[in-house]
């Protein structure tokens, strides 16, 4: 059974999955994979100088660009990704109408990602086509302050827009019950961390292979640079920082492939799904991987209710006993 939702019919994908957005580590090649995978794809804003990230667009490709917004944004690159992209996200301010119709004089679709229901709703308020409900269980910085699916449940209440659900999802059963709970679509982060398309540092993706969901925490520690924001990194990083002393330095920054130092005291993000990261795979490969599971899930979940509603229907009336 195919997957179709809001969000697929939005962007053309055959499945409703968008890769996240995660600085440094969203590759073009990565982006790409899921674009060709059938997923929605994403580069980052942050980081790689934005001509090179949009030159690598294919035309046509289901690829979007993710913008952090620390209170003044670069509105010429935002225009500028938007007339090459199919979605421009934002992260982290409240949501501005004034970058919203920016994104969409430049042709794309508005996407900003929230930690509450109020979020939401000024998202919808400003014009967003889309929001990124972000879970307490998700990996790198945490807007907001509740798990993924009671946050669904709030956000349905106050905005008609689409969802994509985000935290904690790294299985086909996550991204099923996501669906289940009222998302268009689910994002996933930490999986393709660990693809062979990921830029990520070779013993950042050996931790996450180590690691399970108890290995995780929300911290401030690598808050050099970015105070006051809560993020979710492995707890070895932390350890591993504080065997460095002196030398550490605590920046936001997570280690890229080619980093030099001590690349296990970085800020090693990972979302609670990180139990679900078992090897290296491709990009390719996970996207199938997440897409049957779910599908099956979802195949068990319909026949249930069939036999339900026949057994509903067969059940003698009680009501002369």
């Amino acid at each position: 059974m195919a997957i179709h939702t809001r969000f697929t019919e939005m962007f053309g994908c055959q499945h409703p999955l968008q890769q996240a957005g995660m600085g440094g580590i969203a590759s073009p090649n990565l982006a790409i994979e899921v674009a060709h995978a059938g997923g929605l794809g994403m580069l980052s804003g942050t980081g790689t100088p934005l001509p090179q990230l949009l030159d690598a667009i294919p035309a046509g490709a289901a690829i979007g660009v993710n913008f952090l917004i620390p209170g003044t944004a670069d509105l010429a690159a935002i225009y500028q990704a938007a007339t090459r992209s199919t979605l421009v996200e934002c992260f982290w301010h409240e949501p501005d109408k004034r970058i919203v119709d920016i994104i969409h004089a430049g042709g794309a679709r508005a996407g900003w990602q929230v930690g509450s229901a109020r979020e939401a709703k000024a998202a919808e308020d400003a014009g967003c086509d889309l929001v990124v409900v972000q879970g307490t269980e998700a990996g790198g910085h945490i807007r907001g302050s509740i798990g993924l699916l009671p946050l669904l449940d709030e956000v349905r209440t106050v905005t008609a827009v689409v969802l994509v659900a985000a935290g904690g999802i790294g299985t086909g059963n996550a991204m099923a019950a996501a669906l289940c709970a009222g998302a268009d679509a689910a994002r996933i982060g930490t999986r393709f961390m660990a693809a062979y398309e990921s830029t990520a540092h070779p013993a950042y993706v050996e931790e996450l292979i180590r690691s399970s969901a108890e290995d995780t925490v929300i911290t401030t520690a690598f808050g050099d640079g970015w105070p006051n924001a809560p993020h979710r990194v492995l707890k070895s990083a932390i350890l591993a920082g504080q065997a460095q002393g002196a030398r550490q330095r605590w920046t936001p920054d997570w280690p890229s492939v080619s980093y030099n130092g001590a690349a296990e005291a970085r800020a090693l993000y990972a979302g609670q799904s990180v139990g679900a990261v078992r090897h290296r795979q491709s990009a390719a490969d996970i996207v199938a991987e997440l897409v049957v599971e779910a599908e099956h899930c979802l195949k068990r979940t319909c026949v249930a209710e069939m036999l339900d509603a026949e057994r509903d229907a067969v059940r003698p009336d009680r009501r002369h006993d």
